[in-house]
């Protein structure tokens, strides 16, 4: 275990939960971290076939081949114009997008995934819980932030999956890994990218963080009463994925940019670390037993003085 890239994760992902709560009490009518968010960013090649066209502050994922693309998420709504500027810029084609997939179908990484299927016609796939949502445009009650959110886009069209499917765009496979808790169907996905003769696998891991609406519990919840027991068979699929190169929907949960500085400054090899999804698993199931002990600790305070 890498002492420092896990107090730098644990670091990130405890400076997320401050910003998502500090957005939450706008999160109905603003976004207080939106503009900072969707600074534009300039794309580049992760690995192989595999490109973050994203904006700076969230992911956006393209896996291309001669017979089709796959895209990764489609943040803000006002992220989906720089995104598909991001993928031409590359030398793409937006409409040779076949397949779009998501993470989770809060608004600031599904935001954009409707203006996206549109200026593509790609299909769209998820989990049956974010199918739903992506249907309605909005999560249900389940979502541990239902409440809190902002509505997006609704999409017509969405093909539901199943847990361990690998879906297919020509020479494409990506495989994917229910691990819900931070929405009950949060998706992560793996798939194998080649440069010249040497294949790595990628892990894009979807969002482990223990974030609610204030009166959310996740001990003994009864609007999503396993998200107790979703987290933790997370926590362990996480961190037995296939994972040379880790990549997430906040950027800098996975330490982006300063592995890629380190790239860009001659470490050809920075962002390749086969450690770092068993470091994320094991960072959030911390976070989330700390978010369990505060809890009963809330509860004992509020018993105790009589409320």
């Amino acid at each position: 275990m890498h002492t420092r890239k896990l107090a730098t994760v644990s670091k990130l992902l405890a400076s997320l939960l401050v910003t998502a709560m500090t957005a939450r009490a706008h999160a109905d009518t603003s976004c207080s971290q939106c503009a900072e968010w969707n600074v534009s960013q300039q794309p580049f090649r992760v690995y192989g076939n595999t490109y973050y066209v994203g904006v700076h502050g969230l992911s956006s994922i393209l896996i291309t081949s001669p017979e089709g693309h796959v895209l990764i998420d489609g943040d803000l709504p006002e992220s989906a114009a720089k995104i598909a500027a991001n993928i031409q810029s590359l030398g793409f084609r937006v409409k040779d997008v076949k397949l779009i997939l998501n993470s989770h179908v809060h608004f600031d990484h599904a935001g954009g995934l409707a203006e996206l299927q549109k200026l593509s016609g790609a299909q769209v796939a998820a989990s049956p819980f974010t199918a739903r949502a992506l249907k309605t445009g909005k999560s249900g009650s389940d979502d541990p932030q239902y409440g809190t959110l902002p509505p997006i886009k609704p999409i017509a069209k969405v093909r539901v999956l199943k847990d361990g499917e690998v879906l297919h765009v020509g020479p494409l496979a990506l495989t994917a890994h229910f691990t819900p808790g931070h929405t009950p169907g949060g998706t992560s996905w793996t798939w194998k990218s080649c440069d010249q003769d040497r294949c790595l696998n990628i892990a894009y891991v979807d969002s482990l963080s223990a974030i609610s609406a204030p009166n959310f519990r996740f001990s003994g919840n009864k609007t999503y009463p396993q998200v107790r027991a979703d987290f933790e068979k997370s926590f362990a699929k996480v961190a037995a994925l296939p994972c040379d190169i880790l990549l997430t929907p906040h950027p800098g949960v996975s330490d982006l940019w300063d592995r890629l500085a380190k790239r860009d400054q001659g470490d050809a090899n920075a962002l390749i670390d086969q450690g770092m999804c068993k470091q994320l698993a094991q960072t959030s199931r911390t976070d989330f037993d700390k978010r369990l002990a505060k809890e009963t600790a809330d509860q004992t305070s509020s018993t105790s003085s009589g409320h």
